[in-house]
């Protein structure tokens, strides 16, 4: 829907709209995440392409539906040079030409990450750390030489559209210390939707986003890595009948933080042209990381780097393995980020909100959601067997809540009884059911609801393209709370 100040953002019978279509898309995208890519035994179809760097050799791959054309995939495809050595903690370069043909059939390695101690769980994605056992097959093989990425091109051309075709930039969410292209397989999306699918890798964590505050390590690698990756698309999907005037970025998450922030950056300016930002907006508080330089010594001092010279401390933490950087446990403060994007004056100019509120969008169409039930994750750990809250569990969520993000304010007393009083169901105030209610309400609204509502209203102020749904589905399932269902299919269905 089209989103305008002072109009209703959750028209209920767009809610409608959106329950009705779910089965089906929900399906396609469940079938997608199982789909894994598995070379065919007696396949024998191997298409080339030619790029500004040299040939590729890519495979057909047919898909477990009538109604799905075969793909053709390119997977581990580099966009970079590799980020190693003293290229650690710089930003990428363009990857070298190759002569011959360049097999690109197989997945390239993830880059560095360690999912079981290097962030709280509680800032993983819930479809992320309930099914880790799949996840943890797809970032077994990692190296720092990581930056490529993987293309899904639809072999069937569609009768309406028979020109160039519109190309979707997958950038994976996590928390920003993990995750890859890999685990998502663009396939079904670009034989449903005739579209070119792209997924990538970029570097996470320390060696994503490490930074000193000056210029021995700026920081934002990562995103850097998203621009790289765009430009190289921008130059090359041409030769994969893409239209490079129809780009579009798209994430779920610090998915939607990172495509949030490159509408920000004028070092995107130019490589897309449409963005869907889904859970997640620069405005959430795990967006930005306001704290780089405290958590850079703390894992200096764990490896036994000198913390007083940032230049020598930098260079000492280049000479470290890559294992060891990413296995130290540096812990986030709750609802923040240890490693992410910093306000690096370039990149990222100055804060997102000001940045906003100054108009400071490049002139992109983009659209917005969000989910219902998205903050469970925080809710989790208060729920007691009955599948509710006590009075005390939900006084002490509350005051937790306005300690972690707002320290020790004058007046803090009475925005927590402020908080306690909106988010209280005065008429069935004694339910611990509705208490538990309440509070995922609350979690969902200040870390996606309102971060996504401000950033659409400011983005529609200056009269650029802004849309804005809002996902509310139930469904049976034997998960307690059963609001835990909503958010995992919500995942799925909206990556």
């Amino acid at each position: 829907m089209w989103f305008s100040p002072g109009r209703n953002r959750f028209p209920s019978q767009n809610w409608h709209g959106a329950y009705n279509c779910t089965n089906f898309n929900v399906s396609l995208w469940v079938l997608s995440f199982c789909w894994c890519f598995a070379a065919v035994s007696g396949q024998n179809y191997h298409p080339t392409v030619n790029t500004q760097y040299g040939k590729l050799r890519g495979v057909r791959v047919p898909l477990p539906s009538e109604i799905l054309g075969p793909v053709d995939q390119y997977l581990g495809v580099p966009y970079a040079a590799s980020p190693v050595g003293e290229k650690r903690f710089m930003p990428p370069e363009p990857p070298s030409s190759w002569s011959g043909i360049k097999n690109a059939t197989h997945f390239a390695p993830v880059c560095p990450q360690n999912i079981h101690n290097a962030v709280p769980e509680i800032m993983m994605p819930i479809w992320f750390t309930f099914n880790l056992d799949i996840v943890t097959t797809y970032i077994q093989d990692q190296h720092e030489d990581c930056l490529y990425l993987n293309i899904y091109v639809p072999t069937e051309d569609d009768i309406r559209d028979t020109g160039a075709k519109p190309v979707m930039v997958y950038i994976h969410g996590g928390s920003y210390m993990e995750g890859t292209g890999n685990m998502i397989d663009g396939s079904v999306l670009a034989s449903y939707g005739n579209v070119i699918v792209i997924t990538l890798n970029y570097r996470v964590g320390v060696l994503g986003f490490l930074s000193t505050g000056d210029q021995a390590a700026k920081g934002n690698y990562g995103l850097l890595d998203q621009i790289q990756a765009l430009r190289w698309i921008s130059e090359n999907i041409g030769f994969f009948g893409g239209d490079s005037n129809r780009i579009t970025v798209f994430g779920s998450g610090i998915g939607a933080s990172c495509v949030s922030l490159l509408t920000l950056s004028h070092h995107s300016e130019g490589l897309f042209h449409r963005a869907i930002i889904q859970s997640g907006s620069a405005l959430s508080s795990w967006a930005v990381n306001y704290q780089p330089v405290k958590y850079t010594r703390l894992l200096a001092e764990k490896v036994g780097c000198n913390v007083l010279d940032t230049s020598d401390m930098v260079d000492c933490l280049r000479k470290k393995s890559s294992r060891e950087l990413v296995e130290q446990d540096i812990q986030p403060a709750r609802y923040h980020v240890a490693f992410g994007p910093v306000i690096d004056g370039d990149v990222i100019p100055d804060d997102p909100e000001i940045l906003m509120e100054q108009g400071e969008f490049l002139n992109y169409d983009i659209m917005l959601g969000v989910n219902q039930g998205e903050g469970l994750r925080f809710v989790e750990n208060v729920v007691d067997s009955e599948d509710g809250v006590s009075g005390n569990d939900f006084d002490f969520s509350v005051s937790d809540f306005v300690d972690s993000l707002y320290g020790y304010p004058e007046g803090k007393d009475t925005l927590r009884e402020t908080i306690k009083f909106m988010y209280t169901d005065w008429a069935d105030r004694d339910n611990p059911e509705t208490r538990r209610k309440t509070l995922v309400a609350l979690f969902t609204d200040h870390q996606w609801v309102e971060p996504s509502v401000v950033t659409a209203d400011l983005h529609a102020r200056y009269g650029s393209p802004t849309y804005f749904y809002a996902f509310y589905h139930h469904c049976q399932s034997l998960m307690k709370p059963a609001c835990l269902c909503v958010v995992f299919l919500c995942s799925l269905f909206l990556l």
